[in-house]
């Protein structure tokens, strides 16, 4: 005769706030109490924190304390205080009442102000009877300004949509500038059973895998994970100083600090190219926003400078081939991804950049990025894994087939066709989620749109039921909440079936997607300070300016063709074309 719900969320513009409720509803005219059992598993303990109980806040419990264990000998050992309502043993609807809700709020944050803050504005919010509603408003807010939405199959979908929920869930609010962010995991904020999860730790996976995303539909959540990085340098640089090198090192697992904080030694030393994935993601950014200020202000010119610096130390010399090499990288593959990375990324960015900031550039910077090695069948036209690679060995994962995107080496047809065609089969199957996506933008960008679709299916065995939660292995092990895996999905929607592409000179499109989906519509691209939506199908595409940033003031656009035909994009006023590829670039010598 009645329904007791439980509804769970983590409050979107209230950070720190995690809400609860319980609703109990009559279906039928009785007028006996209903009583529902509450049963609470948590306990006020940690065996990671020295925690303290505190005095009572506003109805809430109270504890405090510290980390047991910092990061590194003599490191900080971050705080955290929690405020918490008392879980009542029993609920009871009287006998006059016909539905009744009680709500509950946990507020965890490092230090006392905010979440005492926290949990004052969450009581503000359910005394005036809008905690949930304020919640939905601010997701609502962020949906419109990064909306994607296509006319396909309900699972590709329903993926879709799952992905940027979790992906959007992982990054600052709007309305929360002033709150530090801390990064972005493998697994988000979940945390399975100790030792899975990583830790909460940040690696590559959040600069080549979930940032392009965040980029392209959400700015200024890209900068708040650049100025996370930003934030850990100093730690870099001791990392690189401790194995005798320049410059800085970002670790393989990051925390608080930007010290190493892997727990298997050989991962920390060895698993080098994430310096480059760092730099890749600040390269992608400002060739999207041009945001100065980041890189003369905010310690963004500091940062590439340094990694560079530490490329430049660890290269060596090769008498015989007149190539530099990096030398004591992990396992197969690993040595490629540093050498082919410092060529392409670390090196040219940090050299062209330098001169749009007038400063000097170094000359061992352009000669080293000229010199780099980078391995090269010419017999058979591909990229071989690492020198000595037998065609046919089995790879863990995508890497030489990042080549072609995201860093854009140029290649020919041939060569880019001939290094999926080397990688694929021989890709161990049990591999981590977000590589068969690469694969899905290679045969996008070769029009190849069935066998795209086929690599593309391939990650749907990592989706887990009900809520599309991804998992890092299609065998249900590894990591939930698998972020890496849904950032590869997006990146095939989002830079694979349009084609987009990230240049210094503009953003590129080529639009191309398989049969079984016939509309492409994303609102929210951001580029030099526009947002632009942009629909997409087989037959036209059509473009429009829907917001301009006036501080600082966004560039004039315009989309060109291949053929040559030029399209101003102005605020407001729609442009189509027929389907072809192209780029949008500032509109020379036009204001916005």
């Amino acid at each position: 005769g009645y329904t007791a719900t439980h509804q769970l969320y983590a409050h979107h513009s209230l950070v720190h706030l995690m809400a609860f409720s319980i609703t109990v509803r009559r279906l039928d005219s009785s007028t006996h109490p209903v009583t529902v059992q509450l049963q609470s598993l948590f306990v006020p303990q940690s065996q990671d924190l020295d925690l303290t109980p505190g005095p009572g806040f506003q109805g809430a419990h109270y504890i405090y304390g510290q980390t047991l264990v910092p990061e590194v000998e003599g490191g900080p050992r971050p705080t955290v205080h929690m405020l918490w309502t008392p879980i009542p043993q029993s609920l009871t609807l009287g006998g006059e009442e016909r539905e009744r809700c009680w709500e509950f709020l946990a507020a965890v944050a490092g230090s006392e102000e905010e979440a005492k803050r926290s949990y004052s504005a969450g009581l503000a919010l359910v005394a005036a009877g809008s905690l949930h509603r304020s919640h939905i408003r601010a997701w609502a807010a962020l949906r419109r300004g990064c909306s994607v939405e296509l006319d396909g199959p309900p699972a590709l979908r329903q993926a879709l949509h799952g992905c940027l929920y979790y992906l959007l869930s992982a990054v600052p609010p709007q309305d929360s500038p002033g709150v530090p962010f801390h990064g972005i995991s493998p697994g988000g904020l979940s945390n399975g059973t100790r030792g899975e999860d990583y830790w909460g730790h940040v690696f590559w996976d959040q600069d080549t895998w979930v940032f392009p995303n965040i980029l392209l539909l959400y700015p200024a959540a890209a900068r708040a994970v650049l100025q996370y990085r930003l934030r850990t340098l100093e730690g870099a640089r001791r990392n690189a100083q401790e194995q005798g090198y320049e410059g800085a090192k970002f670790p393989w697992e990051s925390a608080a600090t930007g010290r190493e904080v892997c727990p298997e030694e050989i991962y920390g030393a060895q698993e080098i190219h994430v310096s480059g994935d760092v730099l890749m993601a600040f390269e992608q950014y400002y060739c999207t926003t041009q945001d100065q200020q980041l890189f003369r202000e905010d310690g963004g010119w500091e940062l590439v400078e340094a990694v560079a610096q530490y490329w430049c130390s660890r290269m060596e010399w090769s008498e015989e081939e007149q190539l530099y090499h990096i030398r004591g990288t992990s396992a197969v593959g690993m040595g490629w991804k540093a050498e082919v990375w410092s060529h392409l990324v670390y090196l040219n960015f940090a050299a062209a950049l330098a001169r749009d900031l007038l400063l000097p550039v170094p000359e061992e910077w352009e000669d080293r990025a000229r010199k780099i090695k980078v391995p090269f069948d010419e017999e058979r036209k591909y990229h071989p894994e690492y020198d000595g690679y037998s065609p046919g060995e089995p790879v863990k994962q995508a890497d030489v087939v990042l080549l072609g995107f995201p860093l854009m080496h140029p290649m020919s047809a041939e060569v880019r066709r001939n290094d999926l065609e080397m990688y694929e089969p021989v890709t161990d199957p049990a591999g981590p989620a977000m590589t068969w996506s690469m694969f899905a933008v290679g045969w996008l960008e070769l029009k190849e749109l069935q066998r795209a679709r086929s690599q593309l299916q391939k990650c749907f065995s990592n989706i887990t039921e009900p809520f599309k939660v991804w998992v890092e292995n299609s065998d249900g092990s590894g990591a939930v909440n698998f972020l890496t895996g849904m950032g590869g999905f997006l990146q095939v929607i989002l830079f694979g079936f349009t084609g987009f592409r990230i240049t210094r000179s503009g953003l590129l499109f080529d639009p191309a997607f398989p049969d079984d989906i016939t509309k492409l519509n994303i609102s929210g691209v951001s580029y030099l300070g526009n947002k632009l939506g942009v629909t997409i199908t087989r037959e036209e595409t059509r473009m429009e300016v829907t917001e301009t940033c006036w501080d600082p003031p966004a560039s004039a656009l315009e989309a060109v063709l291949e053929s040559g035909q030029r399209f101003p994009l102005r605020e407001g006023q729609s442009i189509s074309f027929p389907t072809a590829p192209g780029w949008i670039q500032r509109s020379p010598g036009r204001t916005p």
